[in-house]
C-alpha cells in the first residue's frame, strides 16, 4: 500500500534568503529562486503544498542580461482598452522600474493557479542594496551564475 507523503504544519518552516543580484544572469537568477519560492530545494517538498520560503532579492538595477537583449527583449503589458499595448525595451524599464524584470521572470516560472500567487507574495524585490526586512534576520543565497559571458557572446 503506497500513501502520499504529507507533511505537517509543524515541518513548515519558512526562511528569510537574501540574493544579491548585482552582476547576475536575469534566467539562472530567476530559475533558482523560484526553486526556493517554490520548496524544491527541501526534503520535505509537495508540488499542491507551500513548502517553500521567502527571498529578499537586492541590487536588482545591476543585474545583467546577455547578448543583445538589452537593445532587442520586451516587456508587453496591457491597459485593458482597445489599443491600450504598451511595449518597452528591457533597457528602459531597467531605468524605470528595475525590480519588474526579475519579478516578472520569476513569476513566469511559478505555477499559473492560486498556489503560484501565494508563492509570488513571498518574493521582495528592492532596486538598491537596502531592505527593510533586518528584522527577519535573512540567511544568504550563494546563486552561481556563468561570469564572463557577456564578454563571449559578443
Amino acid at each position: 500500500m503506497n500513501k502520499t507523503y504529507f507533511p505537517s504544519i509543524h515541518n513548515l518552516e519558512k526562511y528569510w534568503y537574501i540574493v544579491d543580484a548585482a552582476d547576475q544572469r536575469l534566467g539562472r537568477l530567476a530559475s533558482e529562486i523560484a526553486m526556493v519560492l517554490r520548496g524544491k530545494n527541501k526534503p520535505n517538498y509537495t508540488p499542491n503544498i507551500d513548502t517553500g520560503d521567502f527571498v529578499i532579492v537586492v541590487n536588482a538595477e545591476k543585474l545583467n542580461v546577455t547578448g543583445k537583449k538589452r537593445s532587442q527583449k520586451l516587456y508587453r503589458r496591457h491597459s485593458g482598452r482597445p489599443g491600450g499595448m504598451k511595449t518597452e525595451t528591457f533597457e528602459k524599464l531597467q531605468g524605470r522600474i528595475p525590480e519588474r524584470i526579475i519579478e516578472k521572470a520569476v513569476k513566469g516560472m511559478l505555477p499559473k493557479n492560486s498556489l503560484g500567487k501565494k508563492l509570488f507574495t513571498k518574493l521582495k524585490v528592492y532596486a538598491g542594496p537596502s531592505h527593510p526586512h533586518e528584522a527577519q534576520k535573512p540567511q544568504q543565497l550563494n546563486i552561481k551564475t556563468i561570469p564572463g559571458v557577456e564578454n563571449q557572446c559578443k
